[in-house]
């Protein structure tokens, strides 16, 4: 006899079987050896799961009937009157999947439901199998609802089940790990550089706490740029360091380790403040950072990268930001083909040397934003045309940008024209404040670039087909079955 050949009476009856058999279970399990005791556990572990998945179907079919009202607080008191075990917890996640799975208004039992590629329809399908208990789906159906309205609507039924098979072998906690890969993968565009700038403004560090002369406490919460950052700045520095010659352990903890080595960080960028810009070398760096990225994402800003190398190792950085750290930090890109074979190792990106600050400092004098006043020592030096799209590290392609204003132009698009003098107003960098000047700016480049390079190419045939012009040692002539002839004139 089939599933559906049993009736309801049937089931009732074994339902009531099996809370016999539960009952008192406990006073007989001393019978039990190792392997059937696992295998004991199994099995009411899947009779636990069957169970919330009919709690969850039985209270769909009494909504659906009308037996109560479809709102949030009548279901939920349906649910905890008859399921008094759920009064502890859980009604709520019982009667959120049992409002979502019976929108339609039809009976539930007669297989009438939500739309099995939609959101709801692929959680109701795993919930009551008992694949996904109803918690889970709930936490699913949430982080769905955030997400979809930053989603390329044909991606969502993707996006549901990654996240319930995740949530299936990890639990609801790590989902929101998983967002800015989603985001990456399936967003509409710019949906990560937008999550990843929303991000700045909960970033904080507070002011120390200091408690009677003792440890001074802070509180620290970072993006995913600036704890990259700072990831690879402590990360080499925090490692144990055992004494060779005495053979001695580093038996500092870890964390005294990390802390000691974000000192020693500071220490050294206060040293070098004090010692001046002296030197004609590469400025130093905050940091230097190792980033794989597909070269289809390097080349039309889509998709993110990721940080390698350093506990931070996983951390995706938007497009805009790479390109923003590209400007002032140690960058080395792990260039990926279409098959995820290595195409480039990459080199550290080439920085302003001192020198070149110094004759920036000289030249801009502050922040060149305008209307923006912020000293020349408190600025960045940014790429008027981004490292990542060919721009040279060169004064004619420079301009000093304060922290706010250079995430400002890198955020909006913006470009400016570096004059070889000042102008009438005395500025040597002029910004074009319409968004998406940059891309305007780089199209009109490349342009130039490609017509460039046609000219050469074709400058190339000739003089390969017919000599240069100007070597008196060859016939200006064309081959012989041309009756034209061509002179060096």
């Amino acid at each position: 006899m089939g599933q559906g050949d049993v009736g309801l009476a049937e089931r009732r009856f074994a339902v009531e079987a099996a809370r016999v058999a539960l009952e008192g279970l406990s006073s007989v399990l001393h019978q039990a050896s190792g392997a059937e005791l696992a295998l004991l556990m199994t099995e009411v572990d899947g009779l636990a799961a069957l169970a919330g998945a009919a709690r969850v179907s039985v209270t769909a079919e009494a909504v659906s009937r009308g037996e109560v009202s479809d709102s949030g607080v009548n279901v939920h008191g349906w649910v905890r009157e008859h399921a008094p075990s759920l009064r502890q917890g859980g009604a709520g996640h019982v009667a959120t999947m049992a409002s979502a799975m019976t929108a339609g208004g039809a009976p539930w039992s007669t297989g009438a439901g939500p739309d099995p590629e939609s959101p709801v329809g692929i959680l109701a399908a795993d919930v009551v199998t008992g694949r996904a208990g109803p918690a889970l789906a709930t936490a699913v159906l949430r982080e769905v609802d955030r997400l979809a309205p930053r989603l390329r609507p044909e991606a969502l039924p993707t996006v549901t089940k990654a996240l319930m098979d995740l949530g299936v072998q990890w639990g609801p906690s790590v989902m929101r790990r998983l967002r800015p890969r989603l985001l990456a993968e399936h967003g509409l565009p710019g949906e990560l550089d937008g999550l990843q700038e929303r991000l700045a403004s909960g970033a904080l560090l507070s002011a120390p706490v200091v408690e009677s002369g003792d440890l001074t406490e802070y509180r620290l919460l970072m993006t995913p740029e600036q704890s990259a950052v700072l990831e690879a700045a402590i990360g080499p520095l925090s490692a144990p360091a055992p004494d060779d010659a005495t053979g001695q352990r580093d038996l500092r903890p870890a964390g005294q380790r990390r802390v000691e080595a974000l000192t020693t960080v500071c220490r050294r960028s206060s040293a070098r403040g004090a010692a001046g810009a002296g030197g004609d070398g590469a400025a130093a760096s905050p940091a230097a950072l190792h980033v794989t990225m597909s070269l289809t994402d390097l080349q039309e800003r889509t998709g993110c990268a990721e940080v390698l190398g350093s506990v931070a190792t996983g951390t995706l950085l938007a497009p805009a930001t790479v390109r923003r750290v590209a400007c002032d930090a140690d960058l080395v890109p792990h260039v990926l083909g279409t098959a995820g074979e290595i195409l480039d190792l990459g080199r550290t990106v080439r920085l302003f040397t001192r020198a070149q600050r110094r004759a920036l400092w000289l030249r801009d004098r502050c922040c060149t934003y305008p209307g923006c006043g912020a000293p020349a020592g408190w600025t960045q030096a940014h790429h008027v045309v981004h490292w990542a799209d060919g721009g040279a590290s060169d004064l004619d392609n420079a301009a000093l940008l304060c922290q706010r204003h250079h995430t400002l132009v890198h955020t909006r698009g913006l470009v400016a024209d570096v004059l070889p003098a000042p102008d009438e107003h005395g500025r040597t960098v002029v910004w074009d404040l319409t968004p998406g000047s940059y891309d305007r700016h780089l199209t009109r480049l490349r342009a130039r670039a490609d017509d460039t390079d046609r000219r050469q190419r074709a400058r190339r045939l000739l003089l390969d087909a017919f000599g240069d012009p100007r070597d008196d040692t060859r016939p200006h002539e064309l081959p012989p079955d041309d009756p034209h002839r061509w002179s060096a004139a």
